[in-house]
């Protein structure tokens, strides 16, 4: 009946052709106030029509269809389990407690902003998409914008699309121009913030031109820095305007280093995530207690399983020693003589003339610690080029390599292997003559005897099959690991990974040197899929590929200075999915500065655990963040000042010049940050934890599908059905027949996201809204011993932001006791029934479900509040009710 035809009471059920199913708040005659979910609208009484209540329904003796009934159950509970927890979204891979967890914690207000800080190989692409599926399907998030750094943009439009088949529209400058306005057609964009910085072509001014965003998510967020003397980078600049016109809803940030070293710096980005509690100008102390409110940490120590089994067990990390041929010793003593002079002619110059020479000096040291072969490519190079130019260059030249706040390491390492060489200044009065002389001494050298000993030891540690991922620091380095493992175990045996997709100098069978290309994704494939045994890689594939499906074996073909890029090397294999435990092999000559350096770098970071671990409630790995808080510029001067020292004077030197690592303020900030966050605890939270997954949503389709009169048949690669006529009459998106259909996350291969079933699958989703919607509320039904009473539970007070609004609760008796079923379990009971009739004499027989149905909500609405902890004022109602079969 219309509303019209009388007077409706408040917390009557309702239908409304745009706004979907509420409740009345007040009839006011022509018009009446309802509530729809956490929405008050004011509708014309004509278009609300009364949907049939519980009570109603039994008052009137009209059970319903018992399919409709339990199809409708199934919907409600369904619908609850995923608004909370998205643990329904088709995601294509094994969800995990800390991401269920995580997308319950963001998702529990709109807009919402938060810095996400987990550890890496922890999921973030998948705890991203988790947060993403409910609010696009939903509509809350129609424009949705995600920056990250350049060489991970095609990593993040080809996640989203294979694991939840959410498609992104990459920003090419190319297709951004005054008169095709890319901003003006696309809604849902992944972009590299280093891109959108460059200003020539008018691209950032139409950016922050463009209609507001609904969602803006920054991948390495520490990318967007402030400092108080160097003010902020570009990409901070631009999100900060995209803040300060408004054209920021929610918004989200990921990365694993939010605090580089400096208060200032970590209050500045916290400040972009919640302006109104952070500033860089204000008192830490006061900060620090917003922390939990905006910032959440997992670390792989404490995640778990549903099962509340840890994770990850640790890396173990081995040495390997070697030592240098009489040829090499003589080369790196001859090459240490020349530093160590460039060093001295650099200390009588001033300025920018002193740190130019001084930057490349260390550059030099960084290649020969790689390999030979990089150090004599890098000296022949520059010979070259100082023997044209030196006459030109005897100004100061202006020396420089990216910031390190703004540029990759990849882009880092790639512009310091070409510094040698573009830096036309002399760094001593007969460099030229100094030069030829190390040339000739490199020359001597056939074989480098640590490429030797890694041979030998894949050759006698590993077994014949076993996958190995090596690193290296430089191409030249790269080539060199290449070129030597294609000579011992066959040509084709190794792919690569770098910055720019192609390597020079690689020996071809023939003994042909030629220069190959390839692009990452396709090595990173060819790796995992077995086809070929090594994958060599510099840090280009240390962010933003997964190598863990075959690999547990990292080798570090040469030490970075900065440890930061270990632990993302590491992170590359120790990730979720590793099904062995990781093994990181070290190759290091223990005679040099560096091996002496690491010994101490490790010992101190040792202790500076061990200091932190005695205060920590929690048990976690904190070297990243300290190391991240450091800098590189501490480790520059480590490993390059420690050069001729005497081993009795390198310990009190590397105390004293390592004074503040890891010192009381050190100390004291990583403690703060990590014992104020959010973080996810299985002890606390694991028993609220969903146990369900997409197979328990196979009975609810299979139902709905039947309703129609429609077959789904089970084939070898799925099911097959015919889609209902209605369903294609309510969606042009619907095909006319569906083959191959999975409730199942493993499912792999190309092009084959729209063949798993979940919430988000447009067949699906029509399914679920069929049966929500359909104003049923009691049958009888097989296989239920008691009554079941299903209670909805909603927030008085709207206007939060909450993204759930509504909760399902299945309520029973269990002999004198009452069983209150979350909305999970009540989907695995809803699961075990079938559709039941009710006996002709049912209104006799119904005459006690009156009192029954008083008596179960009453009981549950004593502890109201305990089962609705985050409704500011619950209040429940009374949906459906399901019999028994002696009803």
């Amino acid at each position: 009946m219309t509303a019209t035809q009388r007077q409706l009471e408040p917390g009557i059920p309702v239908q409304h052709p745009r706004h979907g199913t509420g409740r009345v708040v007040v009839d006011l005659g022509a018009t009446i106030i309802v509530r729809f979910g956490g929405t008050v609208e004011q509708v014309l009484a004509s278009e609300v029509a009364e949907t049939p209540s519980l009570y109603s329904a039994i008052r009137q003796n009209l059970p319903a269809d018992p399919t409709d009934v339990l199809l409708r159950a199934q919907a409600l509970a369904i619908g609850s389990v995923n608004d909370q927890w998205g643990v329904f979204s088709r995601s294509r891979v094994q969800l995990l407690p800390h991401q269920l967890w995580v997308c319950r914690k963001v998702s529990q207000e709109w807009p919402f902003r938060w810095l996400i800080a987990d550890d890496v190989g922890l999921g973030k692409t998948i705890e991203c998409g988790l947060v993403l599926m409910p609010l696009i399907a939903s509509g809350r998030v129609r424009r949705l914008l995600i920056l990250a750094p350049a060489k991970l943009v095609p990593q993040w439009q080809f996640r989203l699309k294979d694991m939840f088949d959410i498609r992104l529209q990459r920003y090419v400058a190319e297709a951004d121009t005054e008169r095709g306005d890319f901003w003006a057609t696309a809604s849902m964009v992944v972009a590299s913030f280093h891109t959108l910085r460059d200003d020539r072509r008018g691209a950032r001014q139409r950016l922050l031109d463009a209609d507001p965003w609904d969602l803006v998510i920054v991948d390495e967020a520490h990318h967007l820095s402030v400092d108080e003397r160097a003010g902020e980078t570009l990409a901070y600049s631009l999100v900060s305007e995209l803040q300060n016109r408004a054209k920021i809803n929610s918004l989200l940030f990921f990365t694993g280093t939010p605090h580089r070293g400096k208060d200032f710096g970590f209050f500045g980005l916290m400040r972009l995530v919640r302006p109104d509690l952070f500033d860089p100008e204000a008192d830490r102390f006061e900060q620090l207690v917003h922390l939990p409110k905006v910032m959440i940490r997992n670390n792989k120590a404490t995640v778990t399983d549903l099962q509340g089994q840890r994770l990850f067990t640790p890396v173990t990390v081995h040495s390997r020693e070697y030592g240098y041929s009489d040829a090499e010793t003589r080369f790196y003593r001859t090459l240490s003589e020349f530093i160590l002079d460039g060093r001295a002619y650099a200390a009588t110059l001033d300025g920018r003339a002193q740190t130019a020479r001084m930057l490349v000096l260390i550059t030099l040291q960084k290649l020969a610690a790689s390999s030979i072969a990089a150090i004599r490519s890098a000296l022949r190079k520059r010979r070259s080029m100082l023997a044209e130019l030196v006459r030109r260059s005897e100004g100061v030249a202006s020396v420089a390599l990216p910031d390190e706040g703004q540029a990759t390491l990849d882009d880092l390492a790639e512009a310091e292997e070409a510094l040698p060489v573009s830096a036309a200044v002399l760094l001593m009065a007969d460099e030229i003559r100094r030069l030829d002389e190390l040339i000739a001494l490199s020359d001597e050298i056939i074989s480098e005897t640590k490429i030797e000993r890694l041979l030998e030891m894949i050759s006698t540690e590993f077994a014949a099959d076993e996958p190995v991922l090596l690193f290296t620091e430089y191409k030249a380095t790269q080539t060199l690991v290449i070129n030597a493992l294609h000579r011992r175990f066959g040509f084709g045996s190794a792919a690569f990974i770098n910055g720019d997709e192609r390597l020079d100098g690689v020996q071809q069978a023939s003994g042909r040197v030629t220069v190959i290309s390839q692009p990452r994704e396709r090595a990173a494939d060819a790796f995992n899929a077995g086809k070929v045994r090594f994958l060599v890689s510099t840090e280009a594939g240390g962010e933003g590929i997964d190598l863990q499906e075959r690999c547990a074996i990292l080798v570090h073909a040469d030490m970075p200075w900065n440890p930061m890029r270990l632990h993302q090397r590491v992170g590359r294999l120790s990730r979720y999915g590793q099904k062995r435990p990781v093994s990181v092999y070290i190759l290091r000559n223990p005679e040099t500065v560096e091996a002496r350096i690491w010994d101490l770098l490790n010992a101190k970071l040792e202790r500076i655990q061990l200091a932190l671990s005695s205060v920590m409630e929690e048990e976690e790995d904190i070297s990243l963040l300290v190391v991240g808080m450091t800098g590189s510029s501490l480790f520059n001067e480590l490993f390059a000042g420690a050069e001729g020292l005497s081993k009795d004077g390198l310990t009190s030197w590397f105390d004293q010049s390592t004074a503040t690592l890891g010192g009381r303020d050190v100390v004291e900030t990583v403690r703060e940050l990590l014992g104020g966050v959010s973080r996810f605890d299985f002890q606390r939270v694991g028993k609220d934890l969903p146990k369900v997954d997409l197979p328990d949503l196979e009975k609810f389709f299979t139902l709905a599908v039947s309703r129609h009169g429609r077959r789904v048949f089970r084939r070898d690669d799925g099911l097959e059905v015919k889609a209902p006529d209605d369903w294609r009459a309510r969606s042009y998106a619907v095909r006319e027949k569906y083959e191959g259909l999975v409730f199942d996350r493993s499912l792999r291969g190309k092009n084959v996201a729209s063949r798993v079933l979940g919430v988000g699958h447009v067949l699906f989703d029509l399914a679920l809204e069929e049966a929500r919607t359909n104003p049923v509320s009691f049958a009888c039904l097989s296989g239920l011993q008691q009554p079941l009473l299903i209670v909805t539970v909603e927030d008085e007070v709207t206007g939060t932001g909450a993204l759930v609004h509504r909760l399902v609760f299945g309520v029973r008796e269990n002999g004198d006791k009452l069983e209150v079923l979350r909305d999970w379990e009540l989907l695995q009971v809803l699961n075990t029934l079938s559709p039941g009739s009710a006996p002709s004499d049912a209104q006799e027989e119904r005459e006690d479900i009156g009192p029954t149905i008083e008596r179960l909500k009453k009981s549950f609405d004593a502890d109201l509040s305990v089962y609705a902890p985050a409704l500011h004022r619950p209040v429940s109602w009374s949906e459906m009710l399901l019999l028994s079969g002696k009803y």
